[in-house]
């Protein structure tokens, strides 16, 4: 069993990697294997719309997602993480979710019955709409998704800054615990 979180902020370093890193350590507290990617740093352009994907069943984009979209592929679960950028998800984790998610399509609906969530951090507002961008894909693509005592949002503008949110961090570790539990579950049945 493996969880992958991945964090989509263009900032190495920052809150999004931040709560990634604590619901991951959520879920290994419960003995599964864990995985952190960023896409800091990483070129993945925007979906063009071309459609290769129904016939090839992967992107023909060359360039920084293929290695993250088999690693999509092989975890049993997948939370993506991203900071508010006006009221929605980064361009980054936009351009991921287009792609990936085309392909998912395309491909024998490819991440149906994994296991997944979205986690969002921002300054102050946009997080709900944020956040409800990102459940849109994860519903669409047929995961399984649990909840948490609260919406999986923490606030923080500055590196570091979300560490103070003791709610929101509360909020993502029982997120974590709930995916733990839901992947067990799932594979059981499996």
């Amino acid at each position: 069993m493996k969880v992958l979180g991945i964090s989509g902020s263009p900032r190495k370093g920052g809150n999004s990697e931040f709560i990634t890193a604590h619901a991951l350590r959520a879920i290994s507290e419960e003995g599964i294997e864990t995985e952190m990617v960023s896409l800091a740093g990483l070129n993945i352009g925007h979906c063009i719309g071309c459609y290769a994907c129904q016939k090839e069943h992967r992107c023909i984009i060359d360039d920084d997602l293929p290695p993250i979209l088999e690693k999509m592929k092989a975890a049993d679960g997948i939370i993506l993480a991203t900071p508010v950028y006006f009221s929605g998800a980064s361009s980054l984790v936009k351009a991921l979710m287009d792609r990936t998610g085309m392909v998912a399509r395309y491909s024998d609906s490819l991440f149906k019955g994994k296991v997944g969530g979205p986690l969002v951090v921002g300054r102050r507002a946009g997080h709900n709409f944020a956040f409800a961008q990102m459940n849109y894909w994860f519903q669409i693509l047929d995961f399984f998704m649990t909840g948490s005592s609260y919406w999986n949002v923490a606030f923080g503008k500055d590196k570091g800054e979300v560490a103070q949110d003791k709610e929101g961090l509360d909020t993502i570790w029982n997120f974590g615990k709930n995916v733990a539990r839901l992947v067990k579950a799932v594979r059981v049945q499996v």
